[in-house]
């Protein structure tokens, strides 16, 4: 193949094949004279090999393969030159030799090589041999040459360095930093250099080169932490202001960005902690282009980790942790007036969560850095931020952090700083934190116990509980819509006081907040507020004997729920306003205060006047005057003069339904009106106590279920006649049982008869099946009480015919 026809990789694979079969034959040669003792034939045949080390013409990842393959064969060299010296042989002259090698790369590679055994065997002080190779290694001011020759010499000198902080002949600690420090500074210096060489164009492919080197460099770092004599005051006094000062000289980002975040990660988390101010000082003199937030946070991050752990010895009382960062990080920020608003927002999401981690009681820690974010914005006159803007973004991470830690939306309310931040957010992004915060309170179950907080809290909810002036015209979509609204019905139940009085506040309050959402919103939100007053009026009913105004406080509590329900119905909430108002008046009756009668009726006839004037549709008026029966038939607290006039409306308004089957069930139902188990004040006994009877008009109750027949007969339709005769039955059956004596045997088996009589005429359909079916089961009732029933109840069936 053609090189002019080869691809940039394919021809620097033909390269370094060829340098590593030189390598591999060189190699073989200096092995044999090794085994032969000839070791000056041997390092002949090794300068050889290490001179293929001195090409400019492999890439980085290519040289470091070729570098890597050198290496592996000098360690045989090593290995045999530290066994012959073990014998005695004398090292020195050796080590002067190999100085007279023809070309740098070789030689100083030989000498490194010579030097170590030199250091093990020879009759020097170690500190005099590494100062002399690291010394001489300057010879070599290629970048990519020069990094790998000095890497092979930090590698070579592993757990040979003096580590001892006693002055020794061999050298102390002290040399041994010193070494690492200026190998380290040297190794910087080609590593930046290698941005300059070269067209500018492949400026971005050089840069990508130097990241695949920088563990090089990093390795130096990695020694100095390895050294046991550097305890936390050699750190604070000699490496790190050596470190630094290279870092920042060097005035190049990525080398700056990765010998910081390279500090963080190799020095233990102790040696940080009593050197937070000059390290981060030395952020804020970094490079423009340099990511100091990445840096910083990293820092954070790694502290926070520290305290957190449970084996840890956690952070000492003297170092005031939180101070420092939020100070140095505000002098960091001061100092790169370019820096973008979502890296600033980025450092106080770091803040936050080192205030949290490592002072968890400190509300006033995270309340500080949600003061200084605020001051931030309110410079950068921010507002209305785009959902999908990068600081929209990290400003939801920074308020999403405390709701999550605490799990407590009280606590939140006590952060001054939480709700003002919720202005720079777009509409959007406002609901989906409000929403966020109600869940988590929903999540744990937090009640809300004063009305100060309640008024807090749906503030802080605004764009869920009213409309907002920058909300987008179109509608919401209906579904998201339900589940928001719904969100806030259930918040409702979370809205609690075991105080009564300071409960019925707070009503008052959630009520001026949900009043003001709109038709749409109340739908959701008010009902459950007429819930929790109907569920406080109980609770003042229960402590009468602790609270002789209990009596006046039920009547404004029903008061609230009127014109709550009032607000529904305006909004033409018809089904639900009717069902309110009959809620209402069940629990009116139930309270047995002294006005109970008057709001029961009141609430009732509100329900009435619902029915006649809002509800047209005829299944839902028989719904709604079936479900009004009900409720009056439940009610004990009316006299003789409001219950007449009310049961007689019912009977009215049944029998006025459109439609003749919805007629003959309303006034089928309503015949109970005047059989209840129920009773009503009807007069006063010698005690002045409301006199109660059973309501058991027989008579009236005949006279609706002939009624309700004679409409039966008037239906058209055959299968819904006999279906209204099987459910009249029923109604005979039930007063039959009761003892109303105008029901008898006669008058069932007459209406026996006739559906039997009829039901073989019906067409067959499942609406048939059904029909036969409930008749069956109704018969099979009487056979059971006919057979099996009580001796009464056998007796009472004995001339029903089936």
């Amino acid at each position: 193949m053609s090189t002019a026809h080869m691809s940039p990789q394919e021809e620097q694979d033909k390269l370094l094949e060829e340098a590593l079969q030189v390598v591999k034959s060189q190699s073989f040669q200096m092995k044999r004279c090794l085994d032969k003792v000839k070791i000056m034939d041997a390092l002949k045949h090794g300068s050889n090999m290490l001179g293929e080390l001195r090409t400019s013409l492999l890439s980085p990842k290519s040289y470091y393969e070729l570098y890597m393959k050198v290496s592996d064969e000098l360690r045989h060299l090593e290995l045999f030159l530290l066994d012959e010296f073990s014998k005695g042989r004398k090292v020195n002259d050796l080590y002067e030799l190999v100085q007279y090698a023809g070309n740098i790369i070789p030689r100083l590679y030989l000498l490194i090589t010579v030097g170590i055994v030199y250091i093990k065997f020879g009759d020097v002080a170690k500190k005099d041999v590494i100062k002399d190779l690291v010394e001489m290694c300057r010879g070599v001011q290629h970048p990519l040459r020069g990094l790998f020759l000095r890497n092979y010499l930090l590698q070579s000198t592993r757990g040979l360095l003096p580590d001892d902080t006693e002055n020794t002949s061999e050298g102390t600690v002290k040399d041994s930093i010193d070494f690492i420090l200026l190998n380290f500074a040297e190794m910087n210096k080609l590593w930046v250099r290698m941005q300059h060489q070269g067209h500018s164009k492949y400026k971005e492919k050089r840069e990508r080169e130097r990241q695949e080197l920088r563990i090089l460099v990093g390795t130096n770092l990695v020694r100095l932490s390895q050294l046991e004599g550097v305890d936390v005051d050699i750190y604070k006094r000699d490496v790190l202001p050596g470190v630094l000062e290279q870092c920042i000289c060097c005035r190049d980002p990525i080398a700056q960005e990765y010998l910081m975040e390279c500090i963080i990660q190799v020095f233990p988390d102790e040696f940080h902690l009593q050197t937070l101010n000059a390290f981060l000082k030395a952020c804020a003199e970094l490079h423009q282009d340099v990511n100091v937030k990445n840096i910083i946070i990293a820092l954070i991050d790694r502290l926070a980790m520290f305290a957190h752990r449970d084996d840890g010895p956690g952070i000492p009382n003297d170092i005031r942790l939180f101070e420092i960062f939020s100070q140095q990080v505000a002098n960091v920020v001061k100092s790169r007036s370019d820096m973008p608003t979502e890296d600033i927002v980025a450092l106080q999401v770091s803040l936050i969560n080192l205030a949290l981690k490592c002072y968890p009681d400190r509300v006033d820690y995270v309340d500080k850095v949600l003061e200084y974010t605020e001051e931030i914005f309110s410079k950068l006159n921010l507002a209305h931020i785009d959902k999908n803007n990068a600081v929209s973004k990290e400003l939801m991470r920074l308020l999403k952090i405390p709701v999550d830690n605490y799990n407590n939306v009280l606590t939140i309310l006590k952060l001054k700083h939480f709700a003002p931040l919720f202005d720079y957010f777009d509409f959007a992004t406002r609901k989906e934190m409000a929403m966020y915060v109600i869940n988590n309170a929903l999540d744990s179950d937090t009640f809300i116990p004063s009305q100060e907080e309640v008024d807090s809290i749906l503030q802080l909810a605004a764009p869920l509980v009213m409309e907002q002036d920058d909300q987008p015209t179109e509608p919401d979509d209906p579904e998201d819509f339900a589940e928001e609204q719904g969100l806030m019905g259930r918040f409702v139940t979370l809205l609690y006081s075991d105080n009564p009085d300071q409960q019925y506040l707070i009503l008052n309050t959630a009520r001026k907040h949900f009043g003001n959402g709109g038709e749409q919103r109340i739908k959701w939100t008010l009902p459950p507020l007429v819930f929790a007053a109907f569920r406080l009026a109980f609770i003042y009913r229960d402590q009468q004997e602790h609270d002789d105004k209990w009596d006046k406080k039920c009547q404004k509590i029903f008061q609230f729920c009127h014109q709550t329900i009032c607000a529904l119905s305006k909004a033409e909430y018809a089904e639900l306003s009717l069902r309110l108002f009959l809620q209402g008046a069940l629990a009116a009756d139930q309270q047995r205060f002294t006005n109970a009668e008057t709001v029961a009726y009141e609430f009732m006839s509100q329900a009435f006047a619902i029915y006649e004037d809002e509800i047209s549709d005829s299944k839902a008026q028989l719904a709604a005057i079936t479900l009004i029966i009900g409720t009056f038939e439940r009610a004990t607290c009316f006299t003789e003069e409001n219950h007449e006039p009310l049961r007689t409306q019912c009977a009215l308004a049944a029998s006025k339904l459109l439609k003749k089957p919805d007629q003959c069930r309303g006034v089928s139902s309503c015949s109970h009106l005047f059989w209840s188990g129920r009773v009503y004040g009807s007069g006063e006994d010698e005690e002045g106590e409301k006199e109660s009877v059973e309501c058991r008009d027989g008579k009236r109750v005949m006279e609706c279920l002939k009624k309700s027949l004679r409409i039966a007969n008037q239906c058209m339709d055959p299968t819904v006649q006999v279906q209204l005769f099987v459910e009249i039955l029923n109604r005979y059956l039930y007063y039959f049982e009761k003892g109303n004596e105008a029901v008898n045997s006669a008058i069932l088996n007459q209406l026996i008869g006739k559906i039997r009589e009829d039901l073989p005429g019906l067409e067959v359909s499942d609406e048939m099946e059904q029909i036969t079916k409930h008749f069956n089961n109704t018969v099979l009732h009487i056979q059971s009480k006919k057979e099996n029933g009580t001796e009464q109840e056998t007796e009472m069936y004995k001339d029903v015919s089936l």
